[in-house]
């Protein structure tokens, strides 16, 4: 894997770190709070419940109000590197993704969180999220075609940019709105989960605080957390041990998805999916490093570290295949759950809104085939 020297500079560094401590946070946040988004869908629709949806309304607001005033400011890009106008493949992403989530039993950060602290239920999906990200690839040539021909709103990203007006405009109604909902569940007692375990964060306050990581990485990485092209990088690091003219030979690897300057260092960061060392690598696999270390830390520090074994096949087996879909998806949307219910949907970029849609039809089927294939079978 080849190592540009430009990657060891200071601001390269500063990114790194940043990062690697972003996701050491996250990591402890989302196990002391069990703050897994694919919970949150599946639970809409397998058990009626929707208090841990109340919690994203909480993140997304707080972080639509940071992000903007961090815009105001001209400390942030807007809209982030990556994000692209809406396409119907942001749609069909997003059933795939909430397919999958639903079967792998998390999301790309719930997994690692969860493989963390010593699921090996999550180990699988996150082997299955490599495997996934890497057969895009294969027929990467296919979908990008789609996704050009429907492609809507060429140029614009955000409703505000397709409208032509100050995002304010948006902003400033949508967060008095939820404010107004979240204080009325708050003083409701419907966002308190009664809990006896030590160490247990609410999950409004872990809304909160991821709100404010996903802000803190926008400022240091110059976009909000993100971590799903480094894992086509990842699998195609390992695939190019095996077939090096295979993966030299794909149109896909040679992509360069992130071009941008970066505004609180000045440098400018390249990268794409290919097996190098590059920005995409800079900014993403310490957060991936961060979450399972803080996972692990979180779960050690409690005495809950624990690896179960005794698993029923047919979950592996679910958590494999959710894994894949959820690899494949991410790449034809593209992007993750978190990259657009955290980063894009604040923001109001029509991406993440299709993406959003999408997520909705697909929980729900995920969740009937979890509850068809996998509790029922062994019933």
């Amino acid at each position: 894997m080849p190592v540009p020297t430009e990657a060891v500079s200071n601001p390269t560094l500063l990114i790194m770190i940043a990062g690697l401590v972003l996701g050491f946070a996250g990591g402890i946040i989302m196990h002391r709070s069990d703050y897994c988004v694919a919970g949150m869908f599946r639970d809409i629709f397998m058990f009626k419940n929707t208090f841990m949806l109340r919690t994203l309304l909480i993140l997304v607001s707080v972080s639509m109000a940071l992000f903007e005033i961090g815009r105001r400011s001209g400390a942030l890009i807007h809209p982030f590197p990556i994000l692209g106008p809406p396409s119907l493949a942001s749609f069909i992403g997003g059933v795939l993704f909430g397919v999958g989530m639903v079967l792998a039993g998390g999301c790309v950060v719930g997994t690692l969180y969860k493989m963390g602290s010593g699921s090996l239920v999550s180990l699988v999906a996150f082997a299955g999220l490599i495997i996934g990200s890497g057969l895009y690839a294969e027929f990467h040539s296919l979908w990008g075609p789609f996704i050009k021909a429907t492609t809507f709103f060429t140029g614009k990203i955000t409703i505000p940019q397709i409208v032509g007006t100050d995002p304010a405009v948006f902003v400033v109604p949508f967060i008095m709105v939820s404010s107004f909902f979240i204080y009325k569940w708050f003083k409701a007692g419907g966002l308190e989960r009664r809990s006896f375990v030590d160490g247990y964060i609410q999950p409004w306050k872990a809304a909160l605080l991821l709100a404010a990581a996903g802000f803190l990485s926008y400022v240091f990485a110059g976009m909000p957390m993100g971590i799903t092209t480094s894992y086509s990088k990842i699998a195609a690091m390992l695939e190019e041990i095996f077939a090096p003219e295979h993966v030299a030979g794909l149109a896909y690897m040679k992509a360069v998805s992130l071009n941008f300057t970066h505004p609180l260092t000045g440098e400018v960061m390249k990268g794409g999916p290919g097996p190098v060392f590059d920005a995409i690598a800079v900014i993403q696999m310490p957060v991936i490093v961060g979450i399972v270390l803080g996972s692990a830390f979180s779960a050690i520090s409690l005495r809950e570290f624990r690896i179960y074994t005794n698993v029923p096949q047919r979950q592996f087996i679910a958590a494999l295949a959710g894994g894949v879909i959820m690899g494949l998806a991410s790449r034809m949307t593209p992007g993750c759950n978190i990259w657009h219910l955290f980063g894009g949907l604040p923001i109001l970029a029509v991406q993440s809104i299709l993406f959003f849609a999408g997520l909705l039809p697909g929980a729900w089927l995920g969740s009937k085939m979890f509850t068809g294939m996998v509790v029922k079978t062994g019933a």
